[in-house]
This record gives C-alpha cells, sequence and structure tokens, in this order.
C-alpha cells in the first residue's frame, strides 16, 4: 500500500513539474515573437471553385518593425508593434495579447461587429488565447490555440474570422470575412506568420466562399539601432497607452457585444486616439486624465450592448 501511495504521489509530481515546463517554453516562445525585425508580407490568392472568378494581384510590401512586450504576467504577455518608416517616423501598428486558458472569447462576426462567446473547460486548457487589436486598440481577431514544442520546433495554430485585412479594406467589397488560419512558429532568424485563409460573403443565408489566399510573413531580426528613434518616440507615448488599454479593457468587461462605427465629424477612431496620444505627451496629461477622454472617445464609435 505504501508503495502505491508513493507512487500516486510520485506521479502527481512528474505531471506537475511537467506542466509547469511545458508553460515556461509556451511562455518563452511567446516572448521570442519580440524584437526588432525587417517584416516581408507576401499573398496570393490560389484558388476560386467559380470559374469566372478573376484573381486579384499578389500582394507584396515590407518595412522595418520593433515589437516590443509592454506587460509580461504569468498567464499574460501583451507585445506592441510599432512600425518604423525611414529614421524619424514611427507608427503605432497592431498589438498582440496571449492570455493562458482564458474562457472566454470576442469572435467576429460580420459588418464590424464582434461578439463574446464563453469556451468549454476541455477548450481552454492548457491553451493560449491570441487577441490581435488595430493601431487604437479596438478589437480585429482573437483565436485559441495550443503551442507546440517537439523536434526543435516551436508553433501555434489557430483558426478564426476577422474583417478584411488593411491591405484589402478600402479596396474591396466583393467579401465581407476573412476566415483565417493562422500559423506561428519560430525560425533561426526570427518568426514566420504562415495563413491559409478563405475569404467569405456571409449573410443571412449563410456563408460563401469566393477565393482562397496563401500569406507569408516573414520576421527577420536586423540590427537594433534601426530603431533609436523609435525608442525615443515609444518612450513619450507609452504612458497614454498603457492608460488606453485599460480603457479599453472596461468597455471589453461591460460588453458582451461590440460594433464599431467609421468616421466622426471626419475623423476615424484612430486617428482621433492617434490626435489624444500627442495631446496627452504635450500636456503631461495623468493618468486618470488619459483613460477618462479615451473613453469619451471610444464611446462615440462604439456602440456596446
Amino acid at each position: 500500500m505504501k508503495r502505491i501511495i508513493s507512487t500516486l504521489i510520485l506521479c502527481v509530481i512528474i505531471t506537475s513539474a511537467s506542466a509547469q515546463s511545458k508553460l515556461d517554453q509556451d511562455r518563452a516562445a511567446i516572448k521570442a515573437l519580440a524584437g526588432y525585425y525587417k517584416v516581408t508580407f507576401n499573398y496570393a490568392e490560389t484558388f476560386a471553385a467559380d470559374t469566372a472568378y478573376k484573381f486579384h494581384p499578389r500582394y507584396h510590401s515590407w518595412g522595418y518593425e520593433w515589437a516590443t512586450i509592454v506587460e509580461d504576467s504569468p498567464k499574460k504577455i501583451a507585445i506592441q508593434h510599432l512600425l518604423v518608416v525611414e529614421d524619424s517616423t514611427v507608427i503605432k501598428h497592431w498589438r498582440e495579447d496571449w492570455v493562458y486558458e482564458q474562457p472566454t472569447m470576442l469572435q467576429y462576426d460580420k459588418d464590424n461587429t464582434w461578439k463574446k462567446v464563453t469556451l468549454k473547460p476541455a477548450e481552454v486548457k492548457g491553451r493560449w488565447v491570441q487577441k490581435v487589436y488595430q493601431v487604437d486598440d479596438s478589437p480585429r481577431y482573437e483565436s485559441i490555440g495550443t503551442w507546440v514544442h517537439v523536434d526543435g520546433r516551436h508553433e501555434w495554430q489557430s483558426k478564426t474570422d476577422s474583417p478584411l485585412p488593411r491591405r484589402e479594406f478600402t479596396k474591396r467589397n466583393d467579401y465581407n470575412v476573412l476566415a483565417r488560419g493562422n500559423r506561428i512558429y519560430l525560425t533561426p532568424q526570427g518568426w514566420m506568420y504562415e495563413q491559409d485563409n478563405n475569404k467569405v460573403v456571409r449573410s443571412a443565408s449563410g456563408d460563401k466562399v469566393i477565393a482562397q489566399e496563401k500569406g507569408y510573413e516573414e520576421f527577420t531580426k536586423v540590427d537594433e539601432a534601426k530603431f533609436a528613434y523609435a525608442k525615443k518616440w515609444w518612450a513619450g507615448q507609452q504612458g497614454y497607452w498603457a492608460d488606453a488599454r485599460k480603457a479599453w479593457d472596461d468597455i471589453f468587461a461591460k460588453s458582451p457585444s461590440i460594433k464599431l462605427a467609421g468616421k466622426k465629424d471626419g475623423k476615424l477612431l484612430y486617428e482621433q486616439l492617434f490626435d489624444l496620444a500627442d495631446k496627452s505627451e504635450k500636456e503631461k496629461w495623468s493618468s486618470d486624465k488619459n483613460k477618462a477622454e479615451t473613453i469619451k472617445v471610444i464611446n462615440t464609435y462604439v456602440n456596446a450592448s
């Protein structure tokens, strides 16, 4: 009997240590996404069931991007991406939050509308939600998957729906949902974000796929010296955006669904918040004022219910 009890205790200890080791591996892989990169964007439509469909031109672009960790706790890592244009222009780019075993997600429907869904315990156990945000920290998409570490490979996969990508948002209106197949994996040079996407027309009668697409976003490490101005710029802006994230968190927590409007008074939401960030830095606003002014602006664009 003593031997059986000892064996059971040992199994529990080994299982616990193994789980902790897996969580540590996950966190290390996520944190490895941060850094200084040259990013290349390559997308091509690959298949359409309708033979009359005219494939759109392939998309290629590149830029320099600094991905910096803005929050690091045991079960949440937030990475802010900053786009560097030449040597004196910085654009606050997208943000990704990684949250471990989160029981709810914002699921994209269509028409700039997201709905909160509750996941089953079995769906979240051991898994990470990647929450991707627009440049103004409004939602873009969330998806859930398991980090896998095997044979020296570290990768994560998921499927989810999102609005049209920025590269097509102002150019196309023949579909309204991008059904994403996401795969992120580390490479010796940095990391790769590989996509297998369906371009979907979503209506009351259901979903219709008009085309499939392959995408590669390759993040290749470059010299940190390229980002000296970006560091200086972000040092002045990061306080405001930390408070803006808290403002958004309040809205997300209270709202089972969110619908974003377009222009108000001739400006999009990101333009309004970028203006606030500059004003806050110049006038040295307090955190309370940052949050209050941000919520005031967001509420004019968000229909939360």
